[in-house]
């Protein structure tokens, strides 16, 4: 085989794995458990992989990480404004058309039998004991959801216990 061959396919290679690890990275990201909203499923310190989606294409039962609210008035600035960001992981409890549940009727002021309006999502932690979410800030826009968790990073964080 000539030199020309082996120096043609090594760079194609190398720009295919370039090109790969790219997108990889555009798609995917790790997030930081901060606080005990998830608890006992993830808990302060875990490191999550996630990926990127448009919230619309959130399902119930998915761990959702969306932008947090400054106070429970909701969201009062442009999607994406980094100057206020700050981030949430909580789980997917209701999507667009799906009933609001029970314990989140007052939050968002609607009567048994309301339904969760389009573009909006229902996102309660795990802990509800401890927990700051859609029971206290009232709908999330699916258009300050981030991503999706898919799996843990590395160990999982040693629980303390008293």
């Amino acid at each position: 085989m000539s030199a020309a061959l082996w120096t043609g396919g090594a760079v194609a290679v190398i720009v295919a794995l370039v090109v790969a690890v790219r997108v990889a990275t555009r798609r995917l990201f790790i997030v930081t458990v901060d606080g005990p909203s998830m608890e006992p499923v993830m808990v302060a310190g875990d490191r999550l992989v996630a990926h990127r989606v448009a919230g619309n294409g959130l399902r119930v039962g998915q761990v959702a990480v969306a932008e947090r609210p400054l106070n429970a008035g909701g969201w009062h600035w442009p999607a994406g404004d980094p100057a206020r960001r700050r981030w949430m992981i909580k789980r997917v409890v209701a999507v667009a058309g799906d009933p609001v549940p029970p314990d989140v009727l007052g939050a968002v002021g609607s009567a048994p039998g309301a339904t969760v309006p389009a573009g909006m999502l229902v996102l309660l932690g795990d802990n509800r004991d401890d927990s700051l979410d859609s029971r206290v800030f009232g709908f999330v826009p699916a258009d300050r959801v981030l991503g999706v968790v898919r799996r843990r990073h590395g160990e999982r964080t040693a629980v303390a216990t008293a």
